[in-house]
């Protein structure tokens, strides 16, 4: 009789423990939808998805860091036509990313 009322009472801690769980998780998701804290975290993440390092731009624009921003800018006209000639989109995508990357840099330390 005293294993079947623990187990009962078991059973019915761990059931108000669950719903209190889902209830607490759901207030959090309202909480954070109305802050607006769910879509400043995707937002950051689109970002620092479209971020290119330095040395990634370099290698794609086959340019090194002794290279003058003429030379930057002629690698990336080039290599652009390319890809927009032969179709690929992909490609022409990170080639504007690199030129982008370096010109930040480039406007920072060498003002083109």
């Amino acid at each position: 009789m005293a294993t079947r009322l623990l187990a009962n009472l078991i059973v019915m801690g761990s059931g108000i423990m669950a719903r209190a769980l889902v209830q607490a998780y759901r207030q959090a998701l309202t909480n954070a939808s109305r802050n607006g804290t769910t879509q400043e975290v995707v937002q950051n993440i689109r970002r620092a998805s479209k971020i290119m390092a330095e040395p990634e731009a370099r290698q794609i624009l086959g340019v090194t860091e002794h290279s003058s921003w003429e030379e930057i800018l002629q690698k990336y006209d080039n290599l652009f036509e390319q890809n927009a000639k032969n179709g690929s989109f992909y490609l022409q995508s990170k080639v504007h990313r690199a030129k982008e990357c370096l010109q930040v840099i480039y406007q920072g330390h060498h003002a083109p």
